[in-house]
């Protein structure tokens, strides 16, 4: 008798990291169940799946409760907005994917006894007052401010898969997820790679916020999904960074899209929005010694890809 295939839940799996993810464990011989409400999702990124005996598509909001028949043996938590543009339209939806949420796909990994990862982000560490920013930092956030909504949602979600793992025994993992561009990123999400890739192939002034000496750390996706496989399989409970610590202010990262694009695009200066980090920049020590893991990808290559794929797909 052949042995069961293992099953894995990603949510928010039609969104850009759920799907490559989805990709990832399809092509490593798992059975998919992808669950989406699709407020920033996009059946698009998962369409070349649908047909494929080992993948299934629920439209759900996992705020709400969420049930599974059969046997679970891996739930991802990827679903958020996941954008400054769609977590501020957003704000009470991606409070409570980070609450409920949490709540509620933890509440069926312990019903399924499934291993848990949460997708957290390098936003719990807010404005940092440490650089790099390691695990062990507790961050500078402000709740109230208007990114708040994803901030706090995702340091509450840490906190709760924390206290699973701690009160009721599951098999949990945290992720935190620094920058990460490539493939499938929504044109208008808001997010500084999409944002200057679209001006630039239109021949529109990149917009730069504040003098552009802000810095952040640009990930591949190929690059974070390997972090995520291996984080998963890992036996570390405690969070994790996965990023590039290759730091760029975005004033360097505009006049590297320019040049990449071959655009005449200038650039054009606007006011810093409200609490947006000065600096990113990941400590990714706990990823090297405990998942053998570094990004391999280099910014030029991975955002040449990026260009490309943003070309073929919208037209310019």
């Amino acid at each position: 008798m052949a042995a069961r295939k293992k099953v894995i839940v990603i949510t928010g799996g039609a969104g850009f990291v759920g799907s490559h993810l989805c990709d990832r464990f399809i092509r490593d011989g798992l059975r998919v169940i992808c669950v989406d409400n699709l407020i920033t999702g996009s059946l698009q990124n998962i369409r070349h799946l649908r047909k494929d005996k080992n993948f299934d598509f629920m439209k759900r909001d996992v705020s709400r409760r969420l049930l599974i028949t059969g046997p679970v043996d891996y739930i991802l938590h990827f679903a958020s907005p996941a954008s400054p543009v769609d977590y501020m339209h957003y704000p009470i939806p991606t409070l409570k994917v980070g609450s409920l949420g949490a709540h509620n796909t933890l509440g069926l990994a312990k019903l399924k006894k499934a291993r848990y990862l949460l997708a957290s982000t390098s936003e719990v560490y807010g404005d940092p007052k440490v650089h790099p920013q390691k695990e062990t930092y507790w961050g500078n956030v402000n709740p109230v401010g208007p990114r708040g909504c994803y901030d706090e949602a995702k340091r509450f979600a840490e906190a709760i898969t924390m206290a699973y793992h701690r009160y009721h025994k599951i098999d949990t993992r945290i992720v935190r997820i620094f920058n990460t561009y490539g493939p499938r990123m929504r044109i208008m999400d808001g997010r500084v790679v999409p944002n200057f890739i679209y001006q630039a192939l239109h021949g529109m002034p990149l917009t730069v916020y504040g003098n552009g000496q802000q810095t952040r750390s640009f990930c591949f996706y190929s690059d974070l999904v390997e972090g995520i496989v291996r984080l998963l399989y890992s036996k570390v409970h405690t969070p994790v960074n996965v990023g590039n610590p290759d730091e760029f202010t975005i004033l360097e990262f505009a006049k590297l899209v320019i040049r990449m694009s071959g655009t005449k695009s200038k650039i054009i200066y606007r006011p810093l929005p409200t609490d947006d980090p000065k600096q990113r920049k990941p400590d990714i020590t706990m990823a090297k010694k405990y998942l053998k893991w570094q990004p391999k990808v280099k910014l030029k290559e991975g955002l040449s890809d990026t260009i490309e794929w943003f070309k073929a797909n919208f037209k310019v």
